[in-house]
């Protein structure tokens, strides 16, 4: 059985949190909350959350408690979001002035448990 957990609208670039993805593709939920603490970038955090979430979801929709050794990240991948424009501005040339612009991705994680529906 499959459940899915979604972190949308996270301020971070699709590509950096695609190499964080990279990491925990087809490992075991328990092996991935081991790794994701030591990924040196801020994402990892926003990563763990949402694989523990995914593992919570699937618990939640069996009725019992699944041990995190039997689970494994299935699919997880990224997508990007919108631009934001943030109230802040940056000189241009001639006097003008441009808006700060920061990248928004979607997160999404496909845990299961290996046996069928």
């Amino acid at each position: 059985m499959e459940s899915t957990a979604r972190a949308r609208f996270q301020r971070f670039g699709s590509r950096k949190m695609n190499q964080i993805l990279g990491q925990i593709r087809g490992k075991t939920v328990e092996r991935a909350e081991q790794i994701l603490p030591m990924v040196p970038r801020i994402a990892a955090g926003v990563v763990a959350k949402t694989v523990h979430s995914a593992a919570a979801n699937l618990s939640s929709r069996l009725g019992h408690k699944v041990d995190s050794k039997n689970l494994w990240v299935k699919s997880a991948w990224v997508g990007q979001g919108p631009m934001q424009q943030l109230k802040r501005i940056q000189p241009g040339p001639m006097g003008r002035a441009h808006p700060f612009k920061r990248k928004m991705c979607h997160l999404t994680v496909v845990v299961s448990d290996g046996k069928g529906v």
